[in-house]
């Protein structure tokens, strides 16, 4: 890209994120408790939503979360499925992320249908995912037995033993991680532009296109959403204290007392939002635009933050047209 051109680029992103920021301070804390019944608002509407198409009709869904997909990634997977897949469409949508926008918190929240303050002994974990998940599933009319969950999914070789989990005839509903995004995006070196061409590489494997059709081959409804996003930042130095969720949580400290988070230096220009449906004693403080908690003028791709591209996700539902040749 012409350096002119990217120089804009840039900009348009910066004034993006400082308009969203506002509108965040404003508005945010309104999102939760907004209703679901047309398309979730928010990760952790996600559940309940698919609880209301099972009740209109939709016997077996299957809930792919894309962990760490932004906008533009998913866009791009789109696209490539579109060339290869005969009658492939998709219904788009887009929905929030919690903030801060880490794993043990959105993707708890989603696969949960809780608001952050109502799993706080599990927030710095995705352990409880499973159980979360199947709770939710019992509490609206289903059986353990009919609940699937399974993370770590990526790999071709890993689909037959999905199969035969999927393919039985009590699994009513499914909740599947795929990790690769995230694992692609804490490994990147050369920033988006770098992340493009792995993505790529992924797609080429045939992995999300053979995991589709066979959810479809079994007469699964599906949606495919993620818990946040990610975005390219540049380093203004480590911050000592507090405890981050998880390796790339670069663009958010996370403190357990207002003491720890008084004591962030000026200089790193913390910002702090307080949201209610956080537990009292978790303290997010955000880095600003474009910036991220690491070796100063380190260039990177990370999440945590309150950026358009980390908190804006994708939430879509993917369909193939039968009389498709």
């Amino acid at each position: 890209m012409a350096a002119p051109l990217l120089q804009q680029l840039r900009q348009l992103q910066r004034d993006a994120d400082e308009r969203l920021k506002g509108w965040l301070f404003a508005h945010f804390a309104d999102l939760p408790s907004l209703p679901a019944a047309k398309g979730p608002v928010m990760v952790h509407h996600v559940p309940r939503f698919l609880s209301l198409r099972r009740n209109a009709g939709e016997e077996r869904i299957a809930l792919l979360v894309f962990d760490g997909l932004a906008m533009d990634q998913w866009i791009q997977i789109r696209e490539y499925l579109a060339e290869r897949v005969p009658g492939f469409t998709v219904d788009e949508g887009a929905c929030f992320a919690w903030l801060p926008t880490l794993t043990s918190v959105s993707r708890q929240a989603l696969f949960s249908g809780l608001k952050p303050r109502e799993f706080a002994s599990s927030i710095d974990t995705t352990s409880q995912e499973a159980s979360l998940w199947a709770r939710f599933w019992q509490d609206n009319g289903l059986r353990k037995s009919e609940v699937f969950y399974q993370k770590s999914l990526k790999r071709t070789e890993q689909l037959p033993e999905l199969e035969a989990a999927i393919s039985r005839p009590t699994t009513k509903v499914a909740g599947i991680v795929i990790d690769m995004i995230d694992e692609i995006v804490h490994g990147a070196m050369l920033g988006k532009r770098g992340i493009t061409g792995q993505i790529g590489a992924w797609c080429d494997t045939g992995f999300v296109e053979t995991l589709l059709l066979l959810l479809a081959e079994h007469d699964y409804q599906i949606y495919l959403t993620a818990d946040h996003g990610n975005v390219e930042a540049k380093g203004i130095g480590r911050l000592s204290q507090g405890v981050v969720s998880e390796i790339r949580g670069e663009r958010v400290r996370t403190y357990r007392s207002e003491a720890l988070a008084a004591s962030v230096p000026a200089e790193f220009g913390a910002l702090r939002f307080d949201i209610p449906g956080l537990p009292p004693d978790f303290l997010p403080l955000y880095a600003r635009t474009g910036e991220a908690f690491v070796p100063k003028d380190d260039q990177i791709v990370a999440h945590g933050g309150l950026s358009l591209e980390e908190l804006v996700v994708p939430f879509v539902k993917i369909n193939f047209m039968r009389d498709a040749s």
